[in-house]
């Protein structure tokens, strides 16, 4: 007769709930299929109290800054940016939703106001072919959570003629400075960001195929 000790069932795994915010800016829907492929309960709202309420925010971007800005001050999204930050709750910012997390954009001359969660400028970059159209590769922080496990050769997929070109952001002292990652196109801009509880990409994970989907994966592992 065994006298091993009975097997404990382990608890099953939560599935993370993501709200994708809806402020009017495409690609909706791409985000949130690709979250769901990874195994996220997605609901695509502009709702303030299910963005509030959810495990993680998403905050998609195509267009201009300008209008995105203005269409997330409409459903009242930098503020709902800020009390989840406030509270230690994931905000992941792609495409242009990680450009309006910046202090201000300049676009064909037109400024317009960000969230103002980092700053800097997002501006256009010094390229000799624009928009930055398809796949690159970037340069990630070793200790980087959204990059885990990831070789140095992975690529994205990028599309903008945008993008903010320097880091401006200093670490208050005994605080971790900002987890940033580097691409080039013509120059050097910040292709992601890791600063606590806020996250973002400049590139598209929805469309990057098999890396983006494990960049999602890490990124919804960090709030189970």
């Amino acid at each position: 007769m065994s006298s091993a000790a009975p097997s404990v069932p382990r608890p099953p795994t939560r599935t993370p709930r993501v709200v994708v915010l809806d402020y009017g800016s495409g690609n909706l829907r791409s985000a949130e299929r690709a979250l769901e492929h990874v195994g996220a309960d997605v609901e695509v709202t502009a709702d303030g109290r299910a963005a509030l309420a959810a495990d993680g925010l998403v905050v998609p971007g195509v267009g201009a800054f300008a209008a995105c800005a203005a269409g997330l001050r409409s459903v009242h999204g930098e503020r709902l940016i800020e009390q989840r930050l406030a509270g230690g709750r994931p905000v992941l910012g792609i495409c242009v939703g990680m450009q309006v997390l910046f202090e201000r954009g300049v676009e064909f001359g037109e400024e317009a106001q960000g969230a103002g969660q980092w700053p800097g400028t997002v501006e256009k970059l010094q390229a000799p072919v624009l928009p930055h159209m398809g796949w690159n590769t970037v340069r990630a922080p070793a200790d980087s959570v959204l990059f885990a496990g990831m070789a140095p050769d992975t690529r994205f997929y990028f599309v903008h003629s945008f993008a903010a070109r320097r880091w401006e952001q200093e670490a208050p002292e005994h605080f971790r400075p900002a987890k940033v990652t580097w691409a080039h196109h013509g120059e050097d801009f910040v292709a992601a960001v890791e600063n606590g509880p806020l996250a973002a990409t400049q590139f598209h994970p929805e469309k990057s195929g098999e890396a983006g989907a494990e960049l999602l994966s890490n990124w919804l592992g960090a709030l189970r």
